[in-house]
């Protein structure tokens, strides 16, 4: 007996969590500890996806804020052993881009350590007033 396999069984995430913060630097750290904890209990490491995850979390918040609007942090791990980290927010308006800022320059790092972490990277634009910056990490190397 031959069994045909779906499209939702072959391509359905292994791991998944997402959840709506307050775009205050509270809703960042928590957005972090978040992280850290599924990640761990997840059985995968954590060190990269927190650091990445505060950093587009700061971004948010910052950048990203509109009043009385929440950001949303979701994780997904891949059946291919890859984590996507997204964070969305509601200023479509104000895409990141990576600075270069002046060497003892406090700030403006951000995409940067983004940038050296991830694998990958980028920005998805809408559904508008929506953005989504995304990172992803290969779990196998």
């Amino acid at each position: 007996m031959n069994r045909e396999i779906t499209r939702t069984e072959t391509s359905a995430p292994a791991r998944e969590f997402a959840v709506r913060l307050s775009p205050t630097r509270r809703g960042a750290r928590l957005a972090r500890l978040l992280t850290t904890a599924h990640l761990g209990d997840w059985g995968l490491p954590t060190e990269a996806a927190a650091h990445i995850v505060a950093e587009l979390a700061a971004n948010a918040a910052t950048h990203g804020r509109v009043q009385g609007r929440d950001f949303r942090l979701s994780l997904t791990v891949s059946p291919e052993q890859r984590l996507r980290i997204e964070l969305t927010d509601t200023r479509s308006d104000r895409l990141p881009v990576p600075d270069h800022p002046a060497p003892y320059a406090e700030s403006g790092r951000g995409l940067l350590i983004v940038a050296a972490l991830a694998d990958r990277w980028g920005v998805e634009e809408g559904p508008l007033p929506r953005k989504t910056v995304w990172a992803e990490l290969d779990l196998v190397r």
